[in-house]
């Protein structure tokens, strides 16, 4: 893949300001007192969509109208909020947007997706079973399939790690969540492009560890099974694109269970009364999990997105939890 310099994200970041501004970073006091270290939170569950994939959307729509200006539409797979983004960006340009999600994917992500103008079709029993049927709906209705990583959806989520760098380029550590990829490989990208020394951590979520077991062989294995409430994080196995860039360039790739996705989550709405869905709170479950040898660091962390449905969040901070122990 072609390496992003900062011109090119500055460009894809002047682009997406016509649709949103900047999203905020906070370094909050209350996760500096729990953790015993600086946290920088990232705020992309403040986007017009609550996730960073609105970024991408933009980007990539923006260009492949430019390449392809006879296309009718876009179709791809997703289990929310790449669908979201892409069924903004599409509506904007008058285009088709066909969005294949598994089957009992979330309500709440499947009305957001019709709420910004998609067509939702569900399909299959997990998200990399709804990528094979995009592909042939592509076909059947002659839509441009939207892969779940290209370098314009990198492009354009790198736009959120340059927010954050020109905040704070003094990080120590980022932790960053991994779906499919774009997210890690934007960070890296701005890392790059702004020649700065911060470590890229990268996590899973233990049901979903196939970029985690790729990381440690240095070869892409493959799951049977993605079985994690963490929505964004349930692939059973890497973007061979994405894992190239970040199988190489990560420090490691860290997974965290359920109930310590779950905890994060209790925690961001504690100590910052923001709201997190499982993937959004994957990274902070990280730092908790990692929280002694951070100690005395400043460290980053993406809150990538807020959409969880109503039942699954109550049923979270429901739960008994220690978060109120530090």
């Amino acid at each position: 893949m072609h390496r992003l310099n900062r011109d090119d994200i500055e460009q894809a970041a002047r682009r997406i300001y016509q649709v949103m501004p900047a999203t905020a970073q906070y370094a909050w006091p209350l996760l500096a007192e729990r953790l015993g270290c600086t946290v920088w939170v990232k705020h992309e569950n403040h986007t017009p969509t609550g996730a960073f994939k609105v970024r991408g959307g933009i980007t990539f729509m923006h260009w492949l109208k430019h390449v392809h200006p006879d296309v009718k539409g876009v179709v791809t797979a997703t289990r929310g909020n790449h669908g979201q983004s892409l069924a903004l960006a599409a509506s904007a340009l008058g285009l088709k947007a066909l969005i294949v999600v598994p089957e009992g994917n979330s309500l709440e992500k499947n009305n957001a997706m019709r709420g910004f103008g998609g067509e939702v079709v569900e399909y299959g029993i997990d998200f990399d079973e709804a990528r094979e049927e995009a592909a042939r709906l592509a076909d059947v209705h002659d839509l441009y399939l939207v892969p779940p990583f290209h370098i314009e959806l990198v492009k354009g989520v790198a736009t959120y790690a340059l927010e954050l760098f020109k905040a704070a380029p003094d990080l120590d550590t980022l932790y960053v969540p991994i779906g499919c990829g774009s997210g890690i490989c934007g960070v890296i990208a701005a890392r790059e492009a702004l020649g700065l020394n911060t470590k890229v951590v990268g996590v899973v979520a233990r049901e979903a560890a196939a970029a985690k077991l790729s990381f440690d062989a240095g070869v892409i294995c493959e799951t049977a099974s993605a079985n994690t409430f963490a929505d964004g994080l349930a692939v059973r196995k890497p973007v061979a694109d994405a894992f190239a860039i970040y199988g190489a360039e990560a420090a490691r790739i860290v997974s965290v269970s359920e109930s310590e996705i779950a905890e994060a989550m209790r925690v961001y709405y504690t100590d910052t009364h923001n709201l997190a869905e499982g993937a959004g709170a994957a990274a902070l479950a990280a730092l908790i999990q990692e929280r002694e040898t951070m100690q005395g660091k400043r460290v980053g962390v993406i809150l990538s997105g807020g959409n969880v449905d109503r039942s699954v969040y109550a049923k979270v901070l429901g739960s008994d939890s220690a978060s109120d122990r530090r």
